[in-house]
């Protein structure tokens, strides 16, 4: 299977911790990992020219970026909450697929979430509706949606029960 992870975070923290673990777990399947904030990627215009399945017409990282996705089996979108909701580096990255939407139809996805406050906060709600509206509309298979709290940079490294459910999460792809 192959394995696409991306990851929302621009630093090696608690989702670092949650990707890491992870693809430990899933270490017998193909992997590879998008960094959104290492990419050149412009803003999505909304000029359609596209058609939902062309690719962009930006010269940037937008189209070999979508092109690993509709490749994949498994798409894996990990973030870190920012202000009740995914980090910008995601959601430009989630916007440009549009460029490529019906390609990625009837994907299997899975969604990490981590945040510094406690998980009966409404923001992992709001990110898990979200997904879950991106998911009926692309008619995609949700395989897991897991949210954890972590407020100090090692919390989630000190979670050896968050760990071993991340490990078991890769490990039963």
């Amino acid at each position: 299977m192959k394995i696409t992870v991306i990851n929302g975070s621009a630093r090696k923290g608690n989702t670092y911790t949650a990707i890491q673990a992870f693809l430990e777990g899933a270490s017998a399947h193909e992997i590879e990992i998008i960094q959104p904030d290492k990419l050149n990627i412009a803003p999505c215009k909304g000029c359609n020219a596209c058609g939902c399945f062309k690719g962009c017409v930006d010269s940037d990282d937008t189209n070999p970026m979508v092109n690993q996705l509709v490749e994949s089996d498994l798409i894996v979108f990990t973030t870190p909450v920012y202000w009740w909701g995914m980090s910008g580096q995601l959601k430009l990255l989630i916007d440009k697929c549009y460029c490529k939407g019906a390609q990625l139809k009837n994907k299997k996805v899975g969604v990490l979430v981590v945040g510094g406050s406690p998980l009966e906060s409404v923001q992992y709600q709001l990110i898990q509706t979200q997904f879950e509206c991106m998911a009926k509309y692309l008619n995609w298979d949700l395989v897991f949606y897991k949210s954890y709290f972590a407020n100090k940079r090692d919390d989630l490294q000190n979670n050896a029960e968050a760990l071993q459910e991340l490990k078991a999460l890769g490990k039963n792809i």
